[in-house]
Parts: structure tokens; sequence; C-alpha cells
């Protein structure tokens, strides 16, 4: 059967069993389970297990559950509501006010993770209830959560630029340093298409407050000092080389329950709730990235990834052709895979490719990461669209339709970095030299 077909298949598959209400992890393990029973010669029994367990034995991944313990912490100690306090009046005059909150809180919160799940989780925890109690859109704050939660691989670390970095054998550092100004870009346009949606929906929005004093602001801003404390902390322990995320993240942990504990907030009801709430997020977590990781194995047994880039590479397309077709092709996988297994699946084939189309491998790193961040919200398996089903109840699809002006910031980013690659080599080139 050819391969495409088989993929096709396989897509069909996932969407009848998604839009029969089967569990998402479920759903992907099964497609899995049938590509490779069918359409393989290898143990589906046996990778299943195997996948299982590779998915989850990570020290990595050990930081996912305690970002989000440290969000649910944050959110039940009515810490989260002070920030927000300390916020509003400075954002009173800005259209869409305190919507902004999301976005600059997935950036602050992405260049700690390191993961889109982990900043999505966390930043939906702490910020989803206090914009619904105050009167905003829910459709605009699920969209900018669902998207803005991408940022958490686009801007250093990310586990993700590490993967490729490895693949394209680039500098790490290079790599970091070349997603600053494109992840302050996207953060740029999402605000901006927030405030232009504010104006264009002005009743959907909550009056501003009373203007304040100047004196009055700083007296609020109080608010934000020990959340702005512990942000900075945790920040500050992972550039200065002290701590690895996944440190950071237990060094969180303990600063939010210092922080609930000194502002007698913390009870053992809310501890406990919380403690329940992680646990069951980053079950559901980790049972979908089992899944993706299975049907991941299918992918490669079955060679769709490389035969969908070997075609790309029969075609002798022009450089910016070229990257327009893998735009598509990367898109199509990301329907189906993970960031990470559709770089290290294509690389082999698709490194070769640009380099002799004369594109710079560091340019080329960023580009497809926003291709992964596209993938995080694109349906059937858009993994932040899964992250928000599970934490607000809400169909995937409608939190995919409420991301869809997002999704075209980010390929407005796209665009912008391949008409202007300066915007992501700038950087890496004045810090540490063209030759370097």
């Amino acid at each position: 059967m050819d391969i495409l077909l088989v993929g096709g298949l396989l897509l069909l598959i996932m969407m009848v069993l998604l839009s029969g209400g089967v569990w998402i992890a479920m759903t992907l393990a099964i497609c899995g389970w049938v590509g490779q029973a069918f359409f393989t010669t290898t143990s589906p029994g046996r990778n299943l297990f195997s996948s299982f367990w590779e998915s989850n034995a990570s020290w990595e991944l050990a930081a996912l559950p305690l970002f989000i313990w440290m969000g649910e912490i944050l959110f039940r100690s009515k810490l989260s509501e002070e920030m927000f306090e300390g916020l509003r009046p400075w954002l009173n005059r800005v259209p869409g006010r305190l919507m902004h909150t999301t976005i600059l809180g997935c950036g602050i919160f992405g260049s700690v993770s390191g993961s889109s799940a982990a900043t999505c989780a966390t930043i939906s925890k702490v910020a989803l209830p206090e914009l619904l109690k105050r009167g905003y859109s829910e459709k605009l704050a699920l969209g900018s959560l669902a998207t803005a939660g991408t940022l958490g691989i686009l801007i250093p670390p990310s586990i993700t630029m590490v993967v490729y970095a490895v693949a394209a054998d680039a500098s790490i550092i290079r790599i970091f340093l070349a997603g600053f100004l494109p992840g302050f870009l996207l953060m740029g346009l999402f605000s901006g298409y927030s405030i232009w949606w504010s104006l264009r929906n002005p009743d959907q929005v909550p009056p501003a407050d009373p203007p304040t004093t100047f004196m009055e602001k700083i007296r609020l801003s109080g608010n934000l000092i020990p959340c702005g404390l512990l942000i900075i902390f945790v920040v500050w322990v992972l550039i200065a080389g002290y701590a690895t995320a996944t440190e950071c993240a237990a060094y969180g942990v303990a600063g939010s329950l210092g922080l609930a504990w000194w502002s007698k907030s913390l009870t053992w009801d809310n501890f406990w709730d919380g403690l329940m709430g992680t646990t069951r997020t980053s079950c559901m977590i980790m049972f979908i990235l089992a899944g993706a990781s299975f049907l991941t194995k299918t992918m490669a047994f079955t060679g769709i990834p490389r035969e969908l880039a070997t075609w790309v590479d029969a075609m002798h397309l022009s450089p910016y052709a070229l990257i327009a077709v893998l735009t598509v092709v990367y898109l199509i996988l990301g329907t189906a895979l993970d960031g990470i297994s559709m770089i290290v699946l294509t690389s082999a084939v698709v490194l070769p490719m640009i380099q002799k189309a004369g594109f710079d491998l560091i340019w080329f790193g960023i580009f497809i990461v926003l291709l992964v961040e596209i993938a995080e919200v694109t349906p059937p398996v858009g993994f932040n669209l899964f992250v928000l089903q599970n934490m607000t109840g809400k169909d995937s699809n409608t939190i995919a339709r409420a991301a869809i002006p997002f999704f075209f910031c980010l390929v407005v980013c796209i665009v912008l970095i391949t008409v202007f690659p300066q915007i992501v080599t700038i950087l890496p080139d004045v810090v540490m030299g063209k030759d370097k």
C-alpha cells in the first residue's frame, strides 16, 4: 500500500475516534497499534510498552508536574489574585487590559520551563479563572493561552532547540540566542491582536477602572512583589547556571509554598487540593505523551516523514519555494507528531536540502521551532489544545477555533523572519561573532 495512503488512513481513524469521544491518549495509542500491526513487520505490543516507559522515564520531564504544582499553589493560595491586582492599574488604559497578562506570563514562564505544555497548563491555571471572574472574553482568553503557551519552546531554554542543535550539529548557545528576538516579536504580535480585537469589541471588555494616582499605582504594585521575586529568583538560578530547569521547578514549588505560608493563605485543604489537581493534570499530559510516543514509533517504522521529505527533495525547488513546501509538509506532520519527533524523523533528509539551498542552519532552527508551535495548536493532535480541553472541559475544536487569529500571528512571524532573517541571526552574530 502507498505510504502516504497509510498516513491518510491513520489520520482518518484518529479523527473518527476523537469525534467519538475516545480518550486522547488512547486514540493516539490505537492509531499507533493499527499502523504497526497492519502496515509493518514489527511487534506492536513490545513497542507499546517501551514507548510508554521511554516517554515518561525522563529526568527533564520531572519539571512538568513541579511547574504545574507551582501554578496550583499560586492559584489556590490567592497569590495569583494579588498579582492581577498589582498589574491592573498599569494596564488600565491599554486596550485589552489584563488580557495581556496571559501573553506576558507565558513569555516569562516559558523562559523558565522550556515546555509548551507546562507553560500552557501553569499560566492557564493562574490566569483563566481571574480573567473570567473579571468579565473578559472566554474565547479570546482560551485562544491567547493556547498559542502563547507555545512560547515555552521558542524563548530559551528549550528542549526542542537542544534536539535540533544536536540533529544539525549546530551551536546550542547560538540557537538559544536566536530565539529571543522572534520570541519578543511573537509576544508583540499576540498583544497587537488583543489590542485590535478589544478596540473592535469594546462591549466584551470590562470597563476601565477609575483613574488612580501614581502613588496609588505604586501601592498596589506591592502585590506584585511576592510573585515577582519568585519568578526573578527562578529565572536567575537558571541563567546563572546554578540549577537545571528541573531543579528550578523544585525551587519554584518551594518558593510558592513559602510565599503561601507567609501570606497566611496556605491551608491543609488548599495544599491537598493543589496536590490532587497537579496529579490529575500531570497524569493526563504524561498519558498523552506516551500515546504520542507510540504513534511516533509507528510513523518511523512506516517511513512516512522520510517519504515526505524525500518527495520534496525530488522536486528540485527554488530556495523560497522549498521553504513554502517544507512549511506545508511540517504542518501536515504536525497533525500527527510532536515537535521533537518531527525534527528527529526528517532532519537527515531536510537539513542537507536546506544547506544546499543556502539557508543558515541557525535560522532554520528557529523557523522549524515556529512550525512546531503551530503544530501545538493544530487539530487533531495539537498538544496545547488537549491541555486546555482537560483543564476547562471545552471541546478541543472549540479551543482551536478560538486560537485561529493567534495562529495567523504565528504565520505572520514565520513570514517576517523569512523576509528579514536578521531578526533571527543578528543577536547570535553580535554576541558570539559571525564565525563562531
